[in-house]
């Protein structure tokens, strides 16, 4: 994700494009492809030009005000991987990156909204530092707020590759009441950005598109809290792999239907061109997730892949509906298996389970089968790419 993937992949059709071939309009506000966040904030990053015929790049008080007002517990971090916050008296909504996002976002649809049009809303909370207006911390009373409790020797119950993306651990040694302050900064800049996802549906509503406009919510990755001694990121385990996904597509079905089935981001381009009538490029990873969408409950067997790399080496996870597998450095550096039925914060490895090794060997068929690919002499993203390559 942190570099330009046109220098490998220059032809590639990426989602915005196709629909654009298609004679749609493409849009891009605020944070779509990868860059530093927040030092980055309203500029282009590592986007990608040929996606889109429009973009904006809007940066707001929490970037050029009161950025360096913010409390960080861990200094030796910067901005972008640091816990640190800011409860802010005196800023309205619209005055942040993500309330101009919300604003330029229903400015386009106003302006497109009798042509076809492909938009990427980009916001950027709740990406730390968690800077948000006061009324949205005031949400959340701090006696509510819990960080989960886990033993000093719990790192050596997993590999140490599945805890290696918070060091030190646990929390990167802040107190306990500095993280209860983190996590309850958190929570408020989710309802911020919830908030601002309300001023674009509304904007929606108001504009008669619901009828013919397909509405994808989603997260690029899940996030750590505490649990593990874990914050942030970078993990292989399900509070970092897992994402929200809503999916609203007129005439497909009834809205409120929760689907407990297993999907993956690869799904999403295959997805949107399926309900779009648009034919894709071949050789797309995902599959159309529409089948779901009409009948959320039925039968559906594909696995979910997660990969990170940790010192040198790969983590790749793979989850069905019952079982997490991890295997690191190819299962050099350590293996785990959870079993949602009975673990859903997956806190007891069951990977060296006498009762449990046919379950590890049929995951690690799923794995084999995902990442076919093998480099002896070095592990590492380099080596990875160097493979998928060849």
């Amino acid at each position: 994700n942190e570099y330009r993937f046109r220098s490998e992949l220059p032809d590639v059709v990426t989602l915005p494009q196709m629909f654009m071939r298609n004679g749609y309009f493409a849009a891009r506000v605020g944070k779509i492809y990868h860059y530093d966040n927040p030092e980055g904030i309203g500029t282009s990053g590592l986007d990608d030009p040929a996606s889109w015929q429009q973009v904006a790049n809007p940066a707001g008080r929490d970037r050029n005000v009161i950025l360096e007002d913010a409390v960080n517990y861990t200094p030796r971090r910067h901005w972008g991987s640091a816990i640190a916050l800011l409860a802010d008296k005196t800023g309205r909504d619209e005055d942040y990156t993500d309330g101009m996002v919300a604003t330029e976002a229903i400015a386009l649809m106003e302006q497109h909204r009798r042509e076809p049009f492909f938009l990427g809303v980009g916001f950027y909370k709740p990406h730390c530092p968690y800077i948000v207006p006061q009324k949205y911390v005031d949400l959340y009373p701090p006696e509510r707020i819990v960080i989960p409790p886990v033993s000093a020797g719990y790192p050596g119950l997993v590999p140490e590759g599945a805890l290696e993306s918070t060091n030190p651990w646990p929390v990167f040694g802040v107190t306990l009441e500095q993280a209860l302050m983190a996590k309850r900064a958190y929570y408020a800049a989710i309802s911020f950005v919830d908030a601002q996802i309300g001023r674009v549906l509304d904007g929606f509503d108001r504009l008669g598109l619901a009828e013919n406009t397909i509405v994808v919510f989603w997260s690029d990755h899940g996030y750590h809290l505490g649990d593990h001694g874990l914050w942030f990121k970078k993990s292989c385990f399900e509070h970092a792999a897992r994402v929200p996904l809503i999916i609203a597509a007129p005439g497909v079905f009834s809205a409120g239907h929760a689907c407990a089935r297993i999907a993956e981001h690869v799904d999403i381009y295959p997805t949107l061109a399926d309900l779009a009538g648009i034919e894709p490029p071949p050789g797309l990873a995902g599959v159309s997730l529409r089948p779901l969408l009409e009948n959320p409950k039925r039968s559906w067997e594909r696995p979910a892949h997660t990969q990170v790399e940790r010192k040198g080496f790969a983590g790749w996870s793979v989850r069905t509906e019952r079982w997490r597998y991890t295997q690191w450095d190819e299962g050099r550096q350590g293996e785990e298996l959870y079993d949602h039925d009975n673990d859903p914060h997956e806190m007891r490895n069951l990977a060296a389970d006498p009762d449990h090794a046919q379950v590890v060997a049929d995951m690690k068929t799923l794995v084999k089968n995902n990442w076919p690919m093998r480099v002896t002499g070095g592990r590492g993203p380099d080596a990875g790419r160097k493979a998928k390559r060849e």
